[in-house]
């Protein structure tokens, strides 16, 4: 199947580390002009030479960027469309905002995890959108995580906010419908990324288990017996940013290998 990612301009959020950095791979791997993002510079230049390891002849920029700051946004989407003349996918990911439960969080942190978990994605999606409208399409993606069909235990806030992620994807597909421009939300389940490993270490302790207790009892949770791998989730994620995607809009989809029993 061609996925009509050659010279495609993809923008990947938060992808110096884990599912943003797996993804942004499996786009090089196919051809698309890849514009990286976090705060970190020395581990997006790390993530770019990975990425041109696996693929040494892909096209990979970096851009600093804390996306809780809408001028740093700004100026990364003009960064991508001045380097490769316009933005054709957006891939918008955030780190998980911190563990805890309501009694937990102040004010400031609320205001925070808004910033950081939902504000991002709105600042950004504003940004590509006329790039978008004046080449006559685009995809849009989501990065939430399984709570969007299952709420997590201790996980309040990212709760909270993914489900926030979900109504705003899904009242954007409405309207974005005319311009051909396609909005969709992905949820990974249990993933092997570092973010999933230090919450297995807060339950760990919280529990008095061992870490590989933990692990083990919840791979025991999901019917298919393991952990899903970054690369497993990317290759989702790029085919409903591809050119093999021209209907599907508006949906919350997870790939949990089967953990959320929930319709």
């Amino acid at each position: 199947m061609d996925l009509n990612l050659t010279n495609k301009t993809v923008i990947v959020m938060a992808a110096s580390q884990g599912l943003g950095k797996a993804t942004a791979l499996e786009f090089a791997k196919e051809g698309a002009n890849v514009v990286i993002s976090s705060r970190n510079e020395e581990e997006l230049q790390r993530a770019v030479d990975h990425i041109h390891e696996a693929a040494p002849s892909a096209s990979v920029m970096y851009k600093v960027c804390d996306i809780t700051k809408g001028d740093d946004i700004k100026n990364l989407v003009q960064s991508a469309a001045d380097q490769y003349g316009t933005v054709d996918v957006l891939i918008n990911n955030a780190g998980g905002p911190p563990a805890g439960g309501f009694d937990k969080f102040s004010d400031e942190e609320w205001q925070r995890a808004f910033e950081l978990n939902l504000l991002s994605f709105v600042r950004a999606i504003r940004e590509v959108l006329p790039h978008m409208r004046k080449q006559g399409g685009g995809h849009i993606l989501n990065f939430a995580s399984s709570s969007i069909k299952q709420t997590l235990d201790n996980l309040l806030l990212s709760n909270t906010f993914r489900a926030g992620i979900v109504g705003l994807a899904k009242s954007l597909s409405q309207e974005l419908a005319e311009d051909n421009i396609l909005i969709n939300t992905l949820g990974p389940g249990r993933i092997a990324t570092g973010r999933v490993e230090s919450l297995d270490k807060i339950k760990a302790d919280k529990v008095g288990l061992s870490y590989d207790q933990v692990k083990e009892n919840s791979e025991k949770s999901i019917p298919m017996g393991r952990y899903g791998q970054p690369e497993e989730f990317a290759k989702q994620a790029v085919f409903l940013c591809s050119g093999a995607n021209t209907y599907v809009t508006g949906q919350s989809l997870l790939v949990d290998g089967g953990l959320v029993k929930a319709l």
